[in-house]
């Protein structure tokens, strides 16, 4: 009620003005009163609900009453939003509509009429306006949607909870389709007011036709159009039916033994499925069985091999489940039948002729009993006694007993034991045995060589025994001197006998005995024997000595020693020769009286007396015995044991030459008996350890092992030998060869120009070889290095190089290499200073220099000379002295090698002063030279020359070229070209602007060319009139092969005699002269663009000519030739002094015809050329002597402040002043703007 009251508050005042409105007087009107009454109304929540009040009461207010509260005559009824009056009020109808009812608009509500002056207030009965409320879910314990697996027969509680609902629902459980009917229900509160849940608890008997179905908790309620139902899967597990075996065939239990039987079990029904397994009289045999669960049928198949053991076996299948109570058995007694497994013959089958044979014939258990019948070929044989006995598994076994004469001609016929049986109507069992019947041979005798045949050793003899019938075949035996003969055993090689096996022919049966004859074979008897008969023959046997042996009287001999050997023959037949030598010499010797001999042959003896010495050591004393008739000879020798003390050998080295740094073996070559116990070494007085030592030791044999040998190892090693006989000794000299080094080399050698000089070059070395001594000239040019004109002479360990009238190309650096045979050779490098007058390069008749003559640009002039020794520069201008103290003039002068420079920096160049001839001088104690520099004003560059073309295709042209003077401005070029017929010319920028090579391309095949080169700077072009600039070309067809040129094209057209004609001359003479008015003019707007330029120019240079930045790396600098043109510079490893002093000039001129169509403006000229510091330096030797120093100077690009590397390499070329224009000439700068040419003088 709490939660209600702030909401009822406004309506009770609403309900009280309203009630004072009812009192006010009213004019009359018809009689009041309800003709439409609201009823009870019954809506299920979230539907709408409309009670119905008609009011015949005109005038008067109107309002609905909930549960008491008044809801006020407005029809909107604000305080409830759901709620409103619908209807026509002039007609009277009030209806209170109720949108998406919920559980609190379940209440009484009557409609109130207020109170006027027609009547009294009206109020209608009390209606209840029911909400429904359907309820939302049911739980199921257990939890629905799951399967519950439950045991048949047993009992179970299921419970079903209801959510909230009004009114409480209904729930009924339906079990497999039926309903439960043991169900109880509680009805609770619900979790709100006028809530109510229904929990409902049913006991559940499950059945094995449950298995699988569905046990439906539903839940019904008025605000329900359906019932709600959950549900769980009942697994029902219930015991199988009992197995059933199905047996292959009518006759149930009866197999044949071997017979593969194949019995199916099968058990319907249960959950799970039926585990079966089959037994064999209680015990397990198979647990294999196969599961069809759509049909709940469990399979085992068996199958066995029926063998006589299982008569009388009970096979059972047993099938059961989780649930299953007992077992439950189907079984079957097997009777089999099965046959005698085997028939056995007791008794012998071999007797001799005219006698009885007993046999008796047994066979196995079988079932059914069997019968016994005797065959002999195909002749029956009556039985003495047949007997029946019990057998194995059931069966019986049969005997029978035989008895029977046998004759000779019975040998060889089968006799049979034959079993039978109705049961066995497709099938015999017999036994049979070859009756073999004995009787004697008839006649025996002996194959081979006559007898009182010599046979000699060695030889391959071949006896053969003959018999003639018998029964069993007789068993010819070899017998040599009553012994049994039998073939030796493996591994003996080669088989002296080999004795054959027992062969027959017929009636005819022969043994082969083979032997290889021996001594013991001489006049042995060699019988064959066959039962009671008996053949022999005997052999004669020659034979060389059956052993030779020598004896000694003495074992230990010492020289001097006297030695008697004895060589005895021990048998031979016939008797053999003795005689004794020694290493091949023939020694004397004395027979000795013979004595009886094995094999019944012939000995023999002789002896020998000897004196020994060192030298018969190790010799053979051999004694040969000698068979005249036989052509045989068997040796025997005594080698010879002599001891003595060492003594070193004939071949013993003496001298062993080795390496330094290398391995020595000094070799031992002694004898001696025995052995030398010790080998010591000793050397300059020093023993060397016998156990070895870092770099020795002694071998084995008494050699000494070095490594790692120095000269110092070098000398006589002292060897001391020793046994127990005795001592010796010896030298050996160690020669150590070593690589020579260098020790006198005179660096620098110096001589003046023309003079002779002698370079001395001392070694240490072993060995000194005469021819050991070489020379090298060194240097990087490719040119001539050969030494013919100069004399080498060595004498010992001192080699010369001796240079007669030295001349300046002979300076440079020389290598001394000595060889002697030993790695590595000696090396050293001698520089040759060739002393001369300085020598100025002049690469052209005048070099010029170009700057801006407006007092504030600055100009570098370089001076370079070669000579030795130093260099000493003065400058003079216009043939005056320079006045270096002079604060605009300053002087660096560099020296590096042979190679000086002079650095003059003009500061301030003024025209007026400067535009001079400067001349430098050099000058030494030998001499001077000079040479001359014009600095002029800056102008449009000279034209380039050279032109030429380096490859061709058919639509392309790789041109090279010079350039010219850039100006002192930064230089491009540009090619221009037409096709011979063709109107128009075309032209192409060179890219980048400093190359000077460039493929032209866009061409056509088999088509003539024109083509010029034109230089240009920011003052304009050099201009087409050059005929060193422009060359005529055609390019090759598409069938001619591409490439260089195979031809020379010209570079220059030949000149004719021009004749001018004279009124052409005489208007270009006038129009000149009207341009030089005009240029006077505009000369003072120009005048001060150049002021404003040279301004720039002289910041550019004094940044650039800091002398703290100046360094001269006389030793470690190297030439980098340099590939730009516009201007150079001359620097050291770091830096000397570096100018831009143009970089910013970028003058607008007007555009010429060909200017006009440009890619890029003069404008844009800054950002494609590098404008380098010197204007025109000049950056090559001139003629490089060959030289190990290499180039003196690197080109090195460097900014403002810091000096830096270039990154790319520039290639060393070869025409130092090839990028040196020519004199100007004096017309031509006429053609310059006149604010450009400096001040006026």
């Amino acid at each position: 009620m709490a939660l209600r009251t702030p909401g009822r508050v406004p309506l009770l005042l609403l309900g009280l003005l309203t009630t004072g409105l009812a009192h006010l007087p009213l004019p009359a009107s018809a009689p009041r009163g309800f003709w439409a009454l609201p009823e009870n109304l019954t809506v299920v929540e979230g539907a709408t609900a409309e009670l119905r009040c008609g009011v015949s009461a005109p005038g008067s207010a109107v309002q609905w009453a909930k549960d008491g509260l008044l809801l006020g005559p407005d029809p909107r009824i604000p305080s409830f939003p759901r709620y409103r009056l619908e209807g026509d009020p002039d007609r009277g109808e009030f209806h209170l509509h109720i949108e998406a009812c919920d559980l609190s608009d379940d209440a009484e509500y009557e409609c109130q009429v207020g109170r006027s002056e027609t009547g009294p207030e009206l109020v209608s009965p009390r209606v209840i306006l029911t909400i429904l409320v359907p309820p939302k879910v049911l739980q199921l314990t257990p939890e629905a949607g799951s399967t519950v697996t439950w045991v048949a027969g047993q009992e179970y509680v299921v419970s079903c909870v209801s959510g909230d609902a009004k009114p409480a629902p209904d729930i009924t459980f339906i079990q497999s389709g039926q309903t439960v009917s043991d169900i109880s229900a509680n009805v609770n509160v619900g979790s709100r007011e006028k809530l109510f849940t229904t929990e409902a608890t049913a006991r559940v008997t499950p059945q094995s036709s449950d298995n699988g179905k569905l046990l439906v908790c539903e839940g019904s309620s008025p605000a329900l159009d359906t019932p709600i139902r959950v549900s769980v899967t009942m697994n029902v597990l219930f015991p199988p039916g009992p197995p059933v075996i199905e047996w292959p065939g009518l006759d149930e239990g009866h197999v044949r033994a071997g017979q593969s039987l194949e019995l199916l079990c099968v058990s319907r029904g249960g959950n799970p499925p039926a585990t079966l397994q089959w037994l064999k009289n209680g015990q397990p045999m198979s647990t294999a069985w196969g599961t069809e669960h759509a049909e709940a049928v469990a399979r085992s198949m068996l199958v066995m091999i029926v063998r006589p053991e299982d008569h009388g076996a009970r096979l059972s299948c047993e099938a059961h489940n989780s649930v299953s109570t007992g077992t439950q058995e189907r079984g079957v007694t097997l009777q089999v039948t099965f046959p005698p497994s085997a028939i056995t013959i007791l008794g012998s089958a071999s007797q001799s002729e005219n006698k009885n044979v007993t046999l008796s014939c047994i066979t196995k258990s079988s079932r059914p009993r069997v019968l016994l019948r005797w065959w002999l070929g195909w002749r029956q044989l009556l039985p003495t006694e047949d007997m029946v006995m019990d057998g194995l598994h059931g069966g019986h076994i049969s005997m029978s007993n035989l008895t029977f004469l046998v004759r000779r001609e019975d040998n060889g016929l089968t006799l049979t034991c034959e079993a039978f049986s109705e049961a066995f109507t497709k099938e015999t069992f017999k036994k049979s045995l070859i009756l073999n019947v004995k009787y004697p041979a008839q006649k025996l005798w002996i194959e081979g060589p006559p007898e009182g045949q010599r046979l000699r050793a060695g030889t391959r003899v071949r006896l053969v025994c003959l018999a003639i019938g018998g029964n069993p075949d007789p068993s010819l035996t070899w017998f040599k001197d009553s012994r049994a003969v039998t073939e030796p055993r493996p591994p003996q090689e080669p088989r002296r006998v080999q004795l054959g096996s027992l062969e027959k022919s017929g009636s005819t049966f022969s043994r082969e005995l083979v032997l290889i004859t021996g001594p013991s074979d001489n006049q042995a008897k060699f019988t064959c024997k066959a039962g009671q008969l008996s053949a022999s023959t005997q052999l004669v046997v020659q034979f060389p000595p059956t052993n030779v042996t020598i004896l000694a009287n003495a074992s230990a001999l010492r020289p001097g020693d006297a030695l008697n050997l004895t060589c005895i023959s021990v048998s031979s037949n016939p008797p053999v020769n003795l005689s004794w030598e020694k290493e091949g010499e023939r020694l004397e010797s004395v027979a000795i009286p013979p004595r009886s001999a094995p094999f019944k042959g012939s000995a023999a003896a002789r002896s020998v007396l000897l004196r020994m010495s060192s030298r018969d050591h190790g010799h053979r004393v051999t004694c040969r015995a000698h068979s005249t008739e036989l052509r045989e000879t068997m040796s025997a020798f005594y080698r010879l044991n002599v001891l003595y003390p060492p003594e070193f050998l004939g071949e013993q080295v003496l001298v062993v030459t080795a390496v330094e740094q290398g391995e020595a073996l000094l070799p031992v070559s002694v004898s001696a008996n025995p052995a030398p116990e010790a080998f010591n070494w000793t050397f300059r007085g020093y023993r060397l350890s016998p156990a070895g030592g870092p770099r020795h030791r002694i071998l084995s044999g008494g050699a000494l092992q070095l490594w790692n040998v120095t000269r110092a190892d070098d000398g006589l090693y002292q060897l001391h030998c020793q046994n127990s006989e005795g001592t010796a000794e010896a030298l050996v000299r160690l020669d150590v060869h070593y690589a020579p080094t260098i020790r006198v080399l005179q660096d620098p050698t110096e001589v003046n120009i023309g003079g002779s000089v002698d370079i001395v070059c001392t070694v240490d070395a072993n060995p000194i070889l005469p021819g050991m001594f070489n020379w090298e000239r060194l240097g990087e040019e490719e040119e001539d290095h050969s030494l013919d004109d100069m004399e080498k002479m060595s004498k010992g360990s001192t080699g010369r190089l001796r240079i007669h009238h030295a001349k300046l190309d002979q300076a440079g650096a020389y290598q001394c290499i000595v060889d002697n045979g030993v790695a590595p050779p000696a090396r050293g490098l001698v520089r040759l200073v060739v002393r001369f007058a300085p020598q100025v390069e002049h690469p052209t008749p005048l070099t010029k220099v170009a700057a801006a003559g407006d007092s504030t640009s600055s100009a570098t002039l370089h001076c370079r000379a070669r000579g030795v020794p130093n260099i000493v520069f003065t400058w003079t201008k216009n043939g005056v002295a320079l006045d270096l103290q002079d604060p605009r003039y300053t002087e660096h002068t560099y020296h590096q090698g042979m190679v000086h420079s002079s650095l003059l920096t003009i500061a301030n160049v003024s025209a007026a002063q400067d535009y001079a001839l400067f001349t430098c001088t050099a000058t030494n104690p030998l001499g001077s030279d000079r040479t001359n520099i014009q600095l002029v004003s800056i102008s449009r560059p000279d034209p380039p020359t050279g032109l030429k073309v380096m490859s061709m295709t058919p639509y392309s042209v790789g041109l090279e070229w010079k350039p010219g003077f850039d100006g002192g401005l930064p230089q491009r070029f540009q090619i221009r070209y037409e096709a011979l017929g063709t109107p128009g010319i075309l032209y192409m920028d060179v890219l980048p602007p400093q190359a000077t090579t460039f493929t032209l391309t866009g061409l056509q095949p088999s088509t003539r060319y024109r083509v010029w080169l034109l230089a240009s700077n920011a003052l304009g072009d050099s201009g087409l009139m050059d005929k060193g600039s422009q060359i005529s070309v055609t390019t090759p067809g598409l069938d001619q092969p591409s490439g260089e040129p195979d031809y020379q094209l010209p570079t220059e057209q030949p000149t004719r005699p021009s004749r001018l004609p004279l009124m052409p001359v005489l208007f270009a003479v006038g129009g000149l002269l009207l341009l030089s008015n005009i240029s006077c003019v505009g000369g003072f707007l120009w005048q001060r663009r150049l002021r404003r330029l040279a301004e720039g120019i002289s910041e550019k240079t004094e940044a650039g000519s800091e002398e703290d930045r100046v360094r001269n790396e006389y030793e470690d600098s190297q030439w980098t030739g340099g590939q730009d043109t516009q201007s150079s510079m001359v620097s050291t490893t770091d830096v000397e002094p570096y100018y831009h002093s143009m970089k910013d000039f970028s003058p607008q001129l007007p555009p010429t015809l060909e200017e006009v169509s440009y890619p890029r403006g003069l404008t844009h000229l800054e950002e494609d050329m590098a404008f380098p510091g010197h204007l025109y330096d000049e950056v090559e030797r001139l003629n490089a002597p060959s030289g190990a120093w290499g180039p003196l100077y690197d080109e090195v690009p460097m900014g403002l402040c810091d000096p830096c590397w270039p990154e790319e390499t520039y290639e060393d070329t070869r025409g130092i002043y090839d990028q040196v224009a020519g004199d100007f000439d004096p017309m031509e700068t006429d053609s310059l703007p006149f604010e450009l040419r400096g001040h006026l003088v």
